[in-house]
């Protein structure tokens, strides 16, 4: 067994492990940071989707990652306000059922990821991390300016939605259902990374000239990558918004883009475990530093300046020796 494959399967035990010790010892709020954990990983995974396989530099995920949560804020709003969500020209409730919002939210995110993506891919290099910059921006401002859920002070949830079986106000039994929706995603992306698809965009991503000899389109392959990403970003921004019970505009933010990237580049690109283990070494970082000082997001700079100069495959790459991604 290679190094890194132990190295995925630790990564997983680990987080499996710990919050059932948190539990234990009744520690909630170490159960409640790991969950935060688990869904930056499932975000990052989502991006990594693009960026790694694709070469998609995106700075504007967290409009996914806003729609996502939006999606699960305007059902549970409508919810638990007994109002419904549209009258006209047929009437639509809203819901207080995961299953029903995660659907809503990977569909929803997913469009606009296909329309975002549709614009967005016909530019390249810096323009398009700009492009996309641009359009998460937008996202940000129209939240800020939509009084009907909130505006700029967001929407409060009063109870986190059911799961049929468990009480998800129990952080141990949200986190199974994180845990469980992080290993679907990751082996959904570790199956389309060696399917046919993800090899051809993997080639696109290296040489378009040669995926267009064989007549394939580039574009396309680019077109249904982001949407998949965009729709995985999305899932995870629904789950973030039930784990905090509250919606913002701030998860449109450029910041929240950047955090997203920051897991990726951390755990290392292009390895399908990698944003798992940059959003825990995130997660420890703004706990462990945070408790030392406001500004620890400086240490967290040198820490990705270092990592980016001296170790170009993240955590992985450096524990590994190995630079290119071999999942």
């Amino acid at each position: 067994m290679r190094r890194e494959t132990c190295l995925n399967i630790a990564l997983l035990l680990i987080l499996l492990v710990f919050p059932l010790w948190a539990l234990s010892v009744d520690e909630p709020f170490l159960i409640t940071l790991t969950t935060r954990a688990v869904i930056f990983a499932i975000a990052g995974v989502g991006l990594n989707f693009a960026l790694g396989l694709g070469g998609l530099v995106s700075f504007g995920h967290a409009a996914f990652f806003g729609v996502g949560g939006y999606a699960m804020g305007i059902l549970a709003f409508h919810a638990q306000s007994y109002t419904p969500l549209m009258e006209w020209p047929f009437v639509i409730e809203g819901t207080k059922s995961m299953l029903v919002i995660w659907v809503v939210a990977i569909i929803v995110s997913g469009v606009v990821a296909l329309g975002l993506g549709a614009l967005s891919l016909r530019t390249s290099g810096v323009y398009f991390i700009m492009i996309t910059l641009a359009f998460a921006q937008m996202f940000y401002y129209f939240a800020i300016s939509w009084p009907a859920y909130g505006g700029e002070d967001g929407l409060s949830i009063y109870v986190r939605n059911g799961f049929a079986g468990l009480n998800t106000m129990v952080p141990i039994q949200f986190y199974a259902i994180c845990y469980a929706w992080l290993l679907a995603v990751l082996g959904f992306v570790y199956c389309a990374a060696r399917a046919p698809f993800g090899l051809m965009l993997s080639a696109a991503r290296q040489n378009e000239d040669r995926v267009q000899a064989v007549g394939q389109t580039p574009y396309r392959l680019y077109l249904v990558a982001y949407t998949i990403s965009g729709a995985i970003t999305g899932l995870a921004g629904a789950l973030f918004a039930d784990l905090n019970r509250f919606v913002s505009p701030t998860m449109f933010s450029w910041q929240t883009s950047g955090e997203i990237m920051i897991f990726v580049i951390l755990g290392g690109v292009g390895r399908v475990f990698g944003p798992v283990a940059g959003a825990v070494l995130f997660i420890l970082l703004e706990h462990v530093l945070g408790g030392l000082s406001a500004f620890w997001h400086v240490y967290l700079g040198a820490i990705l300046l270092g990592v980016v100069l001296f170790a170009r495959g993240g955590v992985f790459g450096l524990l590994t020796g190995r630079e290119v991604a071999h999942d």
